[in-house]
């Protein structure tokens, strides 16, 4: 351990001893050096007479994520000095994320396997799962039937409804039709958005159908001003059908339609397709190739003395087509769609590597690309490489996807039945959900009052008598999407808008003994400058020590591996998710993020054998005077009996002294004898900004001393504290 710490003092006459106690309690301990005056007095009470409010293991709990990047990312992050740098940070678990699933793309996990269609080297893809071989890397494939224009990884990408090319076309996943679905008690209607960027005047369509086709489909536009696919409990319109716009009996090819006797003023349109023709190319011996719907080119606007004006731009670029989204995509694809700049790590070289420590890894499998077959050879694959699970997770970001819950939920259930055949005993979760709120995107439903995302998923499981399907819950946590507002504000509201969102799910039929795992956190998913900074660190510990204290079983810190900074896209400020800063030569920089990390691995948490020990999370009641610095505080009670309590101030400019005490039988008791403090702020660390060459001027341990256990202790502005020791009686 590289710790800056303080030797233990030496045995002092029993007098001399009292009166630096009593020196001590009159003013804020700050580490020897003459302190800045606190502006106010905050009481932190730890209630150890309620019990704990959860309790976890660092082994478990205390994570880190894993994921695909660009070209190179695997070699350049599964080096041993890497690895070894990353290690010290103290995190232990690992979840293994899935960039393929945000990018629209199809995972080979393995990139030895079989094409459905071997002569032409295309069709559906199972990798293989003979274990005789190791993984090193493997890559995404793009989707020639893609249906987005926007994805949530690389977007550059775009959709075959409007690229100006009649020989492509979207079409939507064929394991969502009725065929695979049987009577699963759920409508599987697929559909078209599209966003036409501002009200236009619309009162016709024209749809060049591919094969399969829809006989019966709606067409739709949305009343309101609000963004039908932002989550919102009250949206503020509908969609209603244009007057002629209930459609049925279609027979594909071209159709040119006039929806209504009059333009409307619309942005939004929907196309509800509702009944497929069945029908496949011609030559076709895959089923799959006649189950859903595809569209070769569509476009929409309005009829000009008998004339169809398209307000569609048709380009195949992401930055030149109007923008679509679809509610599912077929993962077919063929060998030519390779991409090379999706790259995701060889299973078996994370766990060969040693950054997972041997425990057991939380591992994915692609369900929105990928096919239920494919899932099963992974899961036996990884039981024949000897690789410890944790669990299976189902997919990832399928609400950030757009998918209707009812869909993801299908696909769910029957990958659930595909992994339980190669493995009876696998642990199985999901969703990851990107949001975890309850909100209702009005682009899934009809309108009027609806349950959420997870309600709506978890109503489809109960209903089929499946919640034994669901072992373990997973989100995401990125509270905040703008990277270039104020940081202190973001900061201050990140406790409550976490336990809202908790809250929420819960009121929506999320059972509340459940495990739960955040799979991923940070400050965005965006790039900013705060996340390279003081205050990403102290973001961070607070998530985890929210998510604890809201019963979370495990929480994963996305940025492990180092990265460089990326611009943030409203501002010219520049940083990422990351803990280390990577470098052409040399070691790679620790960032604040590391700091913080190792603070909670290393000091709040036992370290060791420790860490495989159950830990005890109380409740930490904070009291301060009327616009006094903001604090939160989160408590601990370690196997070796100490108690620990993280302290972070969040006002960047003033600092605060506080009072620690716990409340036990009836009484309050501050820690006994000495106690550990470590500390974490601008002192040791500064970030100078310089776009891409950004860098730190200053990256140092926390500072370490020891103190009197019933001292205040003054919180420098924008500061992570532990102070660690035992109350009186060694409780």
């Amino acid at each position: 351990m590289n710790r800056s710490a303080t030797p233990a003092p030496a045995l002092r006459p029993a007098w001399r001893l009292a009166l630096v106690c009593l020196l001590a309690t009159a003013a804020p301990v700050y580490a020897g050096r003459p302190h800045p005056r606190a502006h106010a007095t905050v009481a932190v009470t730890v209630d150890v007479a309620r019990g704990p409010v959860n309790t976890f293991r660092p082994d478990q709990a205390l994570g880190g994520a894993i994921d695909g990047g660009g070209a190179g990312i695997t070699a350049a992050t599964f080096r041993p000095g890497v690895i070894g740098e990353m290690l010290t940070a103290g995190l232990r678990p690992v979840t293994y994320r899935l960039r393929t699933e945000l990018g629209i793309e199809a995972w080979h996990w393995n990139p030895r396997g079989q094409w459905s269609d071997p002569g032409h080297r295309r069709g559906y893809w199972t990798s293989d799962d003979d274990p005789a071989d190791s993984i090193t890397v493997s890559w995404g494939y793009r989707l020639p039937r893609r249906g987005n224009t926007i994805d949530q990884a690389n977007n550059d990408g775009w959709s075959r409804i409007d690229d100006g090319d009649t020989t492509t076309f979207w079409k939507s996943n064929p394991y969502l039709d009725p065929h695979f679905t049987g009577a699963d008690g759920e409508p599987h209607d697929q559909w078209v958005l599209v966003d036409l960027g501002r009200r236009m005047p619309v009162d016709a369509i024209r749809i060049l159908w591919g094969t399969p086709y829809a006989a019966d489909y709606t067409v739709q536009h949305w009343s309101g001003a609000e963004d039908p696919r932002e989550p919102d409990d009250l949206p503020d319109g509908r969609w209603e059908t244009f007057p002629a716009g209930d459609i049925r009996g279609g027979s594909g090819g071209l159709a040119e339609l006039r929806l209504a006797p009059a333009p409307v003023a619309a942005r939004w349109i929907r196309v509800l397709l509702h009944r497929a023709s069945g029908t496949a190319p011609a030559g076709s011996t895959d089923v799959r190739d006649r189950l859903g719907y595809a569209i070769r080119e569509m476009g929409i606007g309005e009829m000009e003395g008998g004339r169809f004006v398209d307000r569609v731009a048709h380009a195949a670029s992401h930055a030149g087509q109007t923008v679509m989204y679809v509610s599912s995509t077929d993962p077919w694809h063929r060998a030519e769609d390779i991409d090379r700049d999706t790259e995701q790590p060889g299973l078996d070289r994370v766990a060969a590597s040693g950054i997972g420590r041997g425990l057991p890894m939380l591992v994915p499998v692609g369900v929105l690309f990928g096919t239920p077959e494919d899932a099963a050879a992974e899961l036996r694959w990884l039981r024949a490489r000897r690789i410890p699970l944790r669990g299976m997770e189902i997919g990832e970001e399928p609400d950030g996807q757009w998918m209707r819950p009812e869909d993801y939920a299908s696909l769910y259930l029957r990958v659930a039945d595909a992994l339980r055949g190669a493995d009876p005993t696998v642990v199985l979760g999901g969703p990851s959900l990107q949001t975890p709120y309850t909100g209702e995107m009005a682009a899934w439903t009809a309108g009027g009052p609806q349950l959420g995302w997870m309600g709506r998923f978890l109503r489809v499981l109960r209903a089929r008598g499946r919640m034994r399907d669901l072992a373990f819950f997973s989100y995401e946590w990125y509270p905040w999407d703008e990277t270039c507002a104020a940081a202190a504000p973001q900061l201050a509201a990140q406790p409550a808008r976490l336990a809202e969102a908790l809250e929420s799910l819960h009121r929506d039929g999320l059972p509340a003994d459940l495990p739960a795992y955040v799979t991923e956190y940070g400050w965005s998913a965006f790039s900013g400058e705060a996340e390279v900074n003081v205050e990403g660190a102290l973001l961070n510990a607070d998530i985890v020590g929210t998510a604890l204290e809201h019963g979370a079983d495990a929480a994963y810190l996305y940025g492990y591996p180092p990265a460089r900074p990326e611009r943030a896209e409203e501002c010219d400020r520049w940083g990422n998710n990351m803990m280390f800063l990577e470098r052409d030569a040399g070691p790679p920089l620790r960032l604040a993020t590391y700091w913080g990390a190792r603070m909670m691995a290393e000091e709040w948490a036992e370290p060791g054998r420790g860490a495989a020990l159950p830990h005890q999370a109380f409740g930490a009641d904070v009291t301060r005077s009327a616009g006094g610095p903001l604090v939160t505080a989160y408590a601990v009670h370690r196997p070796d009996g100490q108690w620990a309590v993280m302290l972070i101030n969040k006002d960047p400019s003033r600092s605060a002294s506080v009072r620690l005490r716990f409340r036990e039988r009836g009484r309050r008791v501050a820690l006994a004898g000495a106690a550990d403090l470590y500390r974490f702020e601008r002192a040791q660390y500064a970030w100078h900004a310089a776009g891409a060459g950004g860098a730190p001027v200053r990256s140092n341990p926390p500072e370490h001393l020891r103190v009197p256990g019933g001292a205040e202790v003054a919180l420098p502005p924008w500061s992570l504290t532990v102070v660690r020791g035992r109350i009186a009686g060694g409780g």
